[in-house]
């Protein structure tokens, strides 16, 4: 019998892999464990030396750079896999990003131009990437996003970040429908707070894993191999018949909050 979570056979591509402790990276880990053969991409040449040892621990078969800033990387990364594989089976988008001055500021400060860059890197990209994979996914597929509870509830110090966010995953419902009949499935995985380097740049993030920690029913912290189990779940024939929903792997943060 097989287990329930087998990625064996199935090619996927994580965009968002920051360093061996970001939650991209704790996904990723898990996808392969499972069978799964992996692409990565790294952010720039400067966030290239903290990805490369992460994705050559994977094994990944393709390993590029991706900025969806610029223009036509994103577009490379996956003419690179149809040429290479020829089809994709999953995606994992763990990307956002907002402008420091806009991310620090309150909600009703932020400049439409930050708005605007918060919106296209942290929401917009995954539709974009939803669109490149669809000719790689003939035979159905899984694509998964993550999200966060500030996306729902107005968390101190989150700021554009939360509409970012919630954009996202209203996002996810509506490519859920879109693309049911060609069996993709589509996933928004709110993670719970977990100490990453991405989310270091949020105001008082010490403080707010102090809280989800005391609020938690069990008191605790959910960890990258946790949220990464989930993630292989929804990634294989198991998560099949789950669609469009906002999956939390929070510790239950969500249900007392």
């Amino acid at each position: 019998m097989k287990p329930i979570i087998d990625l064996s056979g199935k090619r996927g591509l994580v965009v968002g892999i920051a360093n061996e402790h970001s939650i991209a990276a704790g996904r990723a880990a898990s996808f392969r464990e499972a069978g799964a053969e992996l692409a990565v991409t790294y952010l720039n040449e400067k966030a290239e030396p903290f990805v490369r040892p992460v994705a050559e621990a994977l094994e990944a078969a393709i390993v590029m750079p991706c900025d969806v800033r610029v223009a036509g990387q994103l577009e490379a990364v996956f003419e690179h896999i149809s040429n290479d594989w020829g089809r994709l089976d999953f995606v994992l988008h763990s990307i956002a990003f907002a402008p420091g001055d806009d991310l620090h500021a309150s909600l009703v400060d932020c400049s439409a131009d930050g708005f605007a860059l918060a919106m296209d890197v942290s929401c917009h990209s995954f539709i974009r990437m939803t669109k490149l994979a669809l000719p790689l996914m003939s035979g159905g597929g899984s694509l998964m996003t993550v999200s966060f509870y500030g996306a729902e509830r107005a968390v101190d110090h989150y700021n554009v970040m939360g509409p970012a966010k919630a954009a996202l995953e209203s996002s996810v419902r509506y490519l859920a429908a879109d693309l049911a009949a060609r069996r993709i499935h589509v996933h928004a995985i709110s993670a719970g707070a977990v100490k990453t380097r991405a989310a270091s740049g949020i105001d008082h993030f010490d403080g707010l894993l102090d809280e989800v920690r005391a609020r938690t029913p069990a008191q605790h912290l959910v960890t990258i191999e946790e949220i990464g189990r989930i993630a292989a779940v929804l990634a294989s024939e198991a998560g099949m018949t789950l669609t469009g929903s906002t999956v939390y792997t929070d510790a239950g943060f969500h249900v007392v909050a």
